[in-house]
């Protein structure tokens, strides 16, 4: 008998889950389920979430992206949020988390399992403070518990908790100073609450509780980061490092206990260094799928970040990332709204493509050649088709149609062409340019 995908991996049986998955991906299932047991793999999929359509995240399958959404004190409208989640969907995000920090989050959640055929990912230390209705001095470690509990019980797919933080972090956080400190909200959150209580990090401290009711529902865990830099200047210090280290160690306890793990990564990287920290995450965490925000490559495009981290999300994806959290252009600005979820969508879909053919992932490259063959022809439907957004592109080009003698071009062209001019030379036909 076994409760999770990594227990049945590692017994030799290919689930239900693992058949969809890898004909998804393409590869055999025994392949993939050898990928599971090795951890190198998972496929989050809480057995409470009936409504999910399974997906695999590891390096040796195509990446994924994740988008946030959730209510907060400004803006608690639950349908507004489920029209962006299946949006999202919609888009192609293969997974949604939800970050809600206002009004009665298990609404939303409960909705989320209910109705949302992709991965549901949550936080449950924001969730704390709101299920039990205390403010965060006053909670205790088995109120923490509990809300992991609770999520997991309504379905959740996955859970980011920061169980790398402890008070030793406290002393290298002080000791070694940061230009901006901690910008991870659980991160933060759990700090201020270890400074109040002068006690220890409870998702460190009773990680095995945590695993057992993980484990029971097959709640694959997110490890947090919850030291990632929040500007450049900190990039790749001590307090990001140490941090890891100690994911590695929980990623090996995790494993033992047949759980699933995911490591989550940073944040803001210069691109000189987003290789070194994709590598060293797959060695100290044995391979673990690494689940990163951006990263962002500078701190300098508020209203931009969308393209800034989707830049750092391809080197990232590159070198081994294998799930993105998309950021969109109101990241540090505002909760984004419809608008800004679909840019943040498109730039993270293009990021992941372009992660997938650098990682030569089989069958990457076949839309990319199927445009090629529609470009050389002048086929502007077969382009739309093969485009990640048919629609757009087919606004753009009929809101700027060229003139009426030269309509199998663009605008910009007309017939200086140089597709048009090289098959009609090839063609040894003659090209009229006046």
């Amino acid at each position: 008998m076994f409760h999770t995908q990594l227990e049945a991996a590692k017994k030799g049986f290919v689930t239900d889950e693992m058949k969809v998955v890898a004909r998804k991906e393409g590869i055999p299932e025994e392949r993939l389920r050898d990928l599971v047991a090795a951890g190198q793999v998972v496929i989050p999929c809480n057995r409470n979430h009936a409504s999910i359509d399974p997906e695999g995240i590891g390096k040796a399958l195509r990446t994924k992206i994740n988008v946030n959404l959730g209510t907060s004190r400004d803006v608690t409208d639950y349908d507004s949020e489920m029209e962006k989640v299946n949006w999202a969907i919609q888009l192609g995000a293969e997974s949604i988390m939800d970050l809600s920090t206002h009004g009665d989050t298990r609404i939303f959640r409960r909705k989320l399992t209910g109705e949302c055929k992709a991965i549901v990912g949550t936080v449950p230390v924001y969730d704390s403070v709101i299920h039990h209705k205390k403010d965060l001095a006053e909670l205790t470690a088995e109120d923490f518990l509990d809300t992991i509990r609770l999520h997991a019980e309504d379905g959740v797919d996955f859970v980011t908790l920061h169980c790398g933080i402890t008070r030793q972090t406290i002393d290298q956080i002080r000791k070694h100073k940061r230009r901006l400190n901690i910008v991870s909200r659980g991160g933060s959150l759990l700090f201020a609450w270890m400074s109040m209580t002068g006690k220890e990090n409870p998702f460190y401290e009773y990680f095995d509780d945590i695993l057992e009711i993980c484990r029971l529902h097959d709640v694959t865990i997110s490890l947090g980061d919850a030291c990632r830099p929040g500007c450049l200047a900190d990039a790749t210090d001590v307090c990001q490092i140490e941090e890891l280290v100690r994911l590695g160690e929980l990623t090996k306890r995790a494993r033992e206990k047949g759980v699933q793990v995911i490591v989550e990564g940073p944040g803001h990287v210069p691109l000189n260094q987003i290789q070194a920290n994709m590598e060293l995450e797959d060695s100290l965490c044995g391979g673990a799928p690494f689940y990163v925000l951006g990263p962002l490559v500078t701190d300098i495009a508020p209203g931009y970040d969308h393209i800034t981290a989707a830049i750092g999300g391809a080197v990232a994806g590159m070198h081994g990332a294998s799930f993105l959290c998309y950021v969109t252009p109101a990241e540090h600005l505002a909760l984004p709204n419809a608008d800004d979820v679909k840019e943040g969508i498109m730039a993270f879909k293009i990021a992941a493509h372009a992660a997938d053919i650098a990682r030569d992932i089989p069958g990457a490259l076949n839309r990319d050649d199927a445009m090629a063959d529609a470009r050389k022809v002048l086929d502007w439907e077969r382009q739309y088709a093969c485009a990640i957004d048919p629609e757009r592109a087919r606004s753009i080009r009929e809101s700027r149609a060229p003139e009426e003698d030269h309509g199998e071009t663009c605008s910009m062209c007309g017939k200086f062409c140089a597709v048009r001019s090289m098959n009609k030379a090839l063609n040894s036909e003659y090209i009229d340019i006046l």
